[in-house]
């Protein structure tokens, strides 16, 4: 199975793509999609459709896994990831690939074991875990790597994640 992790954002994208090899991920490749702050908004989220369409066909995913969007204080921040997070979701669905959402603290659980786990920690595991020479940047792309392992780690399991559709 070939998995699709993404980090949301508008500004930064970051996504990875790993293989589940027997139930240990294999990295392929891991980047960011950016979208310029002075374009307009339907700019910006056509550049995230495009580049990701690009991607989903060069790489082929069977599945994909993205973090489950919350709010932590201010949601007026979080209106502009959520545009940015439906065109993900759209992008995704109309290439056919199945949905899985996670928390951080699946995440967290997932790769450290440890649902409370610092930034650093879920980082260093994820470059064990994937063979990787160096901590892979930026974040954005660290953390859907993450989301890629993490789904790898739990999609057999009825404990964690939750499918979109499918």
């Amino acid at each position: 199975m070939r998995v699709l992790g993404i980090d949301p954002g508008l500004a930064i994208i970051g996504f990875a793509v790993a293989d589940n090899s027997g139930g240990k991920p294999v990295h392929l490749r891991h980047g960011v999609i950016r979208t310029p702050a002075g374009e307009p908004l339907e700019q910006r989220l056509m550049t995230i459709h495009d580049d990701l369409s690009e991607l989903i066909e060069t790489f082929r995913p069977q599945e994909a896994a993205i973090e489950r969007l919350y709010f932590n204080k201010n949601v007026t921040t979080g209106i502009p990831v959520a545009h940015a997070r439906g065109i993900i979701l759209f992008t995704l669905a109309k290439s056919g690939i199945p949905i899985s959402e996670y928390s951080p603290q699946d995440v967290k659980m997932a790769v450290t074991g440890y649902g409370n786990a610092e930034k650093m920690q879920i980082i260093e595991m994820t470059k064990q875990l994937l063979s990787l020479k160096a901590r892979p940047k930026p974040d954005d792309a660290a953390d859907a790597l993450a989301l890629a392992v993490c789904h790898i780690h739990t999609s057999g399991s009825l404990l964690y994640g939750g499918k979109i559709n499918g």
